[in-house]
């Protein structure tokens, strides 16, 4: 793909559904899957600038990417232009993203407190240094990801949103809630479409897309030009076939049987161990995964209990295999039908940007 193909993406008549960088989510295991089932447009994991520019081994695995994954951005986020802008060469040269995206939108205290994600929307010219910086250093389009402002009382995306645009960014993203809302409260739709209005580059509206009816609305409400998913994903990257469905004015899919969700769950676990390379530790990290594919399904807090403890796809499929076992028996049904929502799946690394 040549630097400026990648905005082709909202030229032709269907809207591209994104898959949200999120931290502790968006790995390229999760990324392909969500690629699969029609996410058309894929980001990584946020990925520190002083991380790539100090040649930090876990930083540069974050932005390992599979070819199947085109298109595909890096997410990179801090708040010095001129390490920012070094970090997006260096992504550009070695691992030829189609896009580069900076991250304004992460609320944090962690990167915040070092004055990035939102943090920078306290200081517009920052923001605006940060893009031009980046965008002058790199062929490939610059994007960004905002939120509607620091706080309520500095609410102001069409003003941060023309600043971005006026500073060279190619296409813009907007979680239309603010830094002090984290991730609280429903997200202002209407600020999409105010900012879709102001605007001369395309706009992505993310935030509240639970479903594919979700996604529809969003689009008939604000006029984006894309689409962004983030938590409506976890456990369920068949959101994007459900979310084309919608717009395309086509019957809503048939939602995965549970041997059908299990099977993705495997895929999920086989292309983890693909990319991680060391068993254990990608089973480690797929722990909570897990636990989402399997909110909702009787019995599941006893078999999340199971899963959480796994260290090997061998483990994951024996367990996943007892447990249809049990269904089949009636097992399940008569001792959990009362766990339907089940209990909280750890996210203590989870970072929606």
């Amino acid at each position: 793909m040549m630097p400026e193909e990648f905005l082709s993406v909202f030229g032709g008549g269907d809207t591209p559904l994104y898959l949200a960088p999120q931290a502790g989510v968006s790995e390229s295991p999760f990324r392909r899957l969500c690629r699969r089932f029609g996410a058309d447009v894929v980001v990584s994991e946020f990925v520190s600038a002083e991380g790539i520019r100090r040649g930090d081994r876990r930083t540069w695995e974050y932005l390992r990417f599979d070819v199947a994954e085109h298109p595909i951005g890096v997410q990179i986020f801090g708040a010095v232009p001129a390490a920012m802008a070094e970090a997006a060469r260096l992504v550009e040269e070695v691992y030829r993203p189609d896009f580069v995206d900076i991250n304004f939108g992460c609320p944090v205290k962690k990167v915040v407190s070092r004055n990035g994600g939102s943090g920078c929307l306290r200081d517009l010219e920052l923001v605006q240094a940060i893009i031009r910086a980046v965008a002058g250093a790199i062929e490939v389009p610059t994007t960004v990801k905002i939120r509607s402002g620091w706080s309520d009382a500095l609410r102001n995306p069409v003003e941060i949103a023309l600043r971005c645009q006026e500073a060279g960014a190619r296409a813009l993203t907007l979680h239309a809630r603010t830094r002090t809302q984290m991730y609280g409260g429903s997200a202002s739709w209407d600020e999409i479409a105010q900012v879709v209005e102001a605007l001369e580059i395309p706009v992505v509206g993310n935030g509240d897309v639970w479903t594919g009816a979700d996604a529809l609305r969003m689009k008939e409400q604000t006029g984006c030009a894309g689409i962004m998913i983030a938590r409506g994903s976890h456990g369920a990257p068949w959101i994007f076939r459900e979310a084309r469905a919608a717009l395309d004015g086509r019957p809503a899919p048939t939602p995965p049987t549970v041997p059908e969700r299990f099977a993705v769950m495997l895929e999920h676990a086989r292309n983890a161990i693909a990319f991680e390379r060391d068993e254990t530790r990608a089973m480690l990290e797929l722990r909570k995964h897990l636990g989402w594919y399997t909110k909702g399904l009787p019995g599941g807090k006893a078999l999340r209990q199971e899963l959480f403890a796994v260290r090997s796809l061998a483990q994951v499929d024996s367990i996943l295999a007892g447990y249809l076992e049990r269904v089949g028996r009636g097992d399940v049904l008569a001792a959990g039908a009362d766990d339907v929502a089940g209990t909280p799946v750890p996210d203590a690394a989870l970072v929606v940007v």
